[in-house]
């Protein structure tokens, strides 16, 4: 018996299945979350409450209140500026110091250390051991008038007779320098770590000198590292009080002396929050205007 022959029916693409559910698009949101957390209760409500602070009036004894007072901020402005041009002053200088020794330190460890470069790196981060008091202390030692490096620089007409290194500008701002020295050698090892040797070679091959092969090669490719360094080195170094209490005199405070004084013993809360926010957007206004001069893009 012959079987009828049936026509296959015709695909309309009704039977297609679903696209298949995207799982799991909240996980990189939910691991987020603990780091958000963070920042708004240790970062964002202690800010929210300086800048409450920042705008009220009155005392200790009588209380502070809310008056929304801006006043605040234009006369401790008026009040300090010197306090705040020596900082940025002084933080400029430890920066460019800290510069100059850290680069030819993270060249020799980046292209010549070799075997020894991991000792070396322990080596430039062996401060971090002690507490920045303690390294701040020892070079009060090292700079005191008994000390060997004022009697090498006396002994060399570096000073005179009865000159002194400690309890000057100079101590301070190589108190500075010394403390903030890590922060800018990390990133420019960082930084010149990751330069292709076959860039370097091929300038020297085409009759380029060291320095020319330096300037125009290993400089620019170097320059993310030179910008996070100077970044790393100025900001906390503009803020700094410990410095210029043990090495310095109150005729070389800077603004962080005034806010460290404000808040905890003049217990001037209000100008002290004002102090501090200034100063957050003077550097926010700073390294702003060097980013955008200096760029941060890898330059290849």
């Amino acid at each position: 018996m012959t079987q009828p022959l049936v026509a296959p029916a015709a695909d309309t693409g009704a039977d297609v299945a679903p696209p298949v559910r995207r799982r799991g698009r909240w996980i990189p949101y939910l691991l987020l979350l603990p780091g958000l957390l963070w920042l708004a209760i240790f970062f964002v409500l202690p800010m929210l409450t300086v800048a409450s602070t920042s705008l009220q009036e009155g005392s200790l004894a009588q209380g502070y209140e809310l008056t929304w007072r801006l006043a605040n901020y234009t006369e401790a402005a008026q009040r300090y500026a010197a306090q705040f041009s020596r900082a940025f002053l002084f933080a400029a200088a430890s920066t460019v110091l800290a510069l100059v020794v850290s680069y030819p330190l993270a060249y020799f460890i980046a292209f010549k250390a070799g075997r020894w470069r991991n000792l070396l790196l322990l080596l430039v981060i062996a401060p971090f051991f002690t507490s920045f008091l303690i390294r701040t202390l020892a070079w009060k030692i090292i700079l005191s008038d008994s000390g060997w490096v004022v009697g090498t620089f006396q002994t060399l007409g570096l000073l005179p007779e009865q000159g002194r290194l400690l309890a000057t500008s100079v101590a301070v701002i190589a108190g500075l320098t010394y403390n903030f020295l890590p922060f800018m050698t990390l990133p420019l090892y960082a930084s010149l770590e990751k330069i292709d040797r076959s860039l370097i070679e091929a300038a020297t091959d085409l009759y380029a000198s060291p320095f020319t092969a330096f300037w125009k090669v290993t400089w620019p490719l170097s320059l993310p590292g030179v910008v996070a360094g100077t970044l790393l080195t100025f900001i906390p170094a503009a803020g700094d009080f410990v410095n210029v209490r043990f090495l310095g005199t109150p005729s070389q405070s800077m603004i962080g002396n005034v806010i460290e004084s404000r808040f905890l013993v003049v217990l001037d809360y209000p100008t002290a929050a004002a102090l501090s926010f200034t100063l957050m957007l003077a550097i926010l206004l700073l390294v702003g205007l060097y980013v955008r001069r200096a760029g941060t893009e890898t330059i290849v």
